[in-house]
């Protein structure tokens, strides 16, 4: 990737594919910077990105944090690689060294775009002679180099989009690959990294599709043997528009801090596309592996509908809840969460306790599609023990003691697997044991009495939620307020 700015989903999608084909075929997953362009880079963003592939699950066995047999893994620490190629390529007569002011350049392209064509170099600087070369040179003017693009360009077998060839120097002009400051373009620098880093297979962006051939005609001047490209389809909205960076809604950042697991988003960003031999919602990065075949990718763009988000999310949380080892990971940010959102209440120690925190999510497995949802104010009741007086109970019923000893006797009788539709039955028959209290009000003074509260959940829901214990100890502490 380049390190313009932080990764985001189709960034995670593109090192996703690759991930998954290394794990598949038993390679190497190899992270590679790309900051040539040193005008366009973000500080820290390089850190950003692999800390990004590490929390979903995806850590390059090689990158620039790791190291590796192939460094560096950051491409300005190569400069003096990309010197020589360009140098070899001079010398073979495949490339040649360009005058061109940027304000020729720039009139070039004015007159394209003022005749409806698309811009591009005329080769000017391809016909100096040795002798104008070295005379430029002699008087210091500055240089870039370009590489010779020659016609009659051999197809390529894509590994999605089969056959291909583009007759690129038809339409472009020479390309540059050794900027006047000496770092190189993208062409130039990304073909002598996977030859000196033995790189066997490219998944890239389709949007490099039409450079392939460009690229191919570089490891041919060379003499090199080329890697296998595999172009992915566009990632785009579920209304067919690109993905928006602007609201900066796309960036793995921000689904991290809103408290999305990593496996949902690498759940949906592979169903939403091609390349597996099943399509279903939840699978984990195990089964993604196992089902992979590269074959399978089509050229369609990839829909990707992230309202469908929450529900995926749903469907991983529920996963790890029921694991007791990623059970474990979840209590203790609740545990966070709790203290961040309730802290300033006077949360009880009691309510943080493992067992309690553990068992509330349990119970909340399957209805809540984010941890998060938990802390919501309408699971306040979870987290903040009520302080309720008898008084306040006594101006919704008369009936407090007698209401307060029924449920006890209830929470006594039930097991502790009861349900929501039980206990609204049995509330209901406890209703008619109460001599002038209408089942609203028993209500009322149950939610007052376990939430502190006028509105939220059904009581048989909260009661569940809290289980039998904490239900007990607040009517108790009530009864004797």
């Amino acid at each position: 990737p380049t390190i313009t700015g932080f990764l985001h989903l189709g960034g995670l999608r593109t090192a996703l594919y690759n991930f998954i084909f290394a794990k598949k075929h038993q390679g190497t997953f190899i992270l590679r910077v790309e900051d040539t362009d040193q005008n366009r880079v973000v500080p820290g963003a390089a850190e950003g990105i692999e800390d990004m592939l590490d929390w979903a699950g995806i850590p390059p066995d090689e990158s620039p944090g790791r190291g590796g047999p192939a460094g560096p893994y950051v491409q300005s620490q190569r400069l003096e690689l990309y010197g020589r190629a360009s140098a070899a390529l001079l010398d073979s007569g495949a490339a040649y060294r360009c005058f061109c002011s940027p304000q020729r350049l720039q009139l070039l392209r004015r007159d394209a775009l003022r005749s409806q064509q698309t811009p591009r170099y005329d080769n000017r600087c391809r016909h100096l002679t040795p002798a104008e070369v070295a005379q430029k040179l002699s008087q210091g003017l500055e240089c870039v180099i370009r590489f010779r693009l020659e016609k009659g360009v051999e197809p390529f077998q894509d590994l999605v989009y089969g056959w291909n060839k583009h007759e690129v120097a038809e339409v472009e002009g020479d390309p540059v690959i050794l900027k006047a400051d000496g770092f190189p373009t993208y062409h130039l620098a990304n073909v002598v990294d996977d030859h000196y880093m033995g790189i066997t297979h490219v998944l890239r962006g389709t949007e490099w599709l039409a450079s392939t051939s460009k690229h191919l005609l570089l490891y041919k001047a060379f003499g090199w043997e080329p890697p296998q490209f595999g172009h992915l389809p566009l990632l785009l909205n579920k209304d067919g528009g690109k993905l928006s960076k602007r609201q900066g809604d796309i960036f793995l950042e921000r689904f991290a801090q809103d408290g999305f697991l990593p496996e949902a988003l690498l759940d949906i960003v592979t169903n939403c596309g091609s390349g597996f031999t099943e399509k279903q919602m939840g699978r984990t990065l195990k089964e993604l592996i196992s089902q992979f075949e590269v074959g399978r990718i089509t050229t369609h763009s990839a829909l990707l509908d992230l309202e469908a988000l929450p529900e995926f999310n749903r469907i991983h949380l529920t996963r790890h809840i029921e694991n007791p080892e990623l059970r474990q990971k979840l209590v203790r940010e609740l545990q966070r969460l709790v203290e961040l959102v309730y802290g300033d209440q006077q949360v009880d120690p009691d309510v943080l306790e493992k067992e309690y925190v553990e068992r509330v999510l349990l119970l909340r497995k399957g209805h809540i599609n984010l941890l998060k949802n938990l802390v919501s104010s309408d699971y306040s009741y979870l987290w903040v023990r009520p302080s309720v007086s008898r008084q306040q109970l006594q101006t919704i019923s008369a009936e407090v003691d007698e209401i307060g000893k029924m449920v006890l006797g209830l929470m006594t009788r039930q097991a502790a697997a009861f349900t929501v539709e039980e206990l609204n039955k049995d509330l209901r028959s406890l209703q008619k044991q109460t001599r002038e209290t209408k089942y609203s009000s028993m209500m009322q003074l149950l939610r007052l009495v376990l939430s502190g509260r006028q509105h939220g959940p059904s009581v048989a829901e909260m009661m569940v939620s809290l289980g039998a214990e904490e239900v007990c100890g607040r009517i108790h502490r009530a009864l004797s307020s």
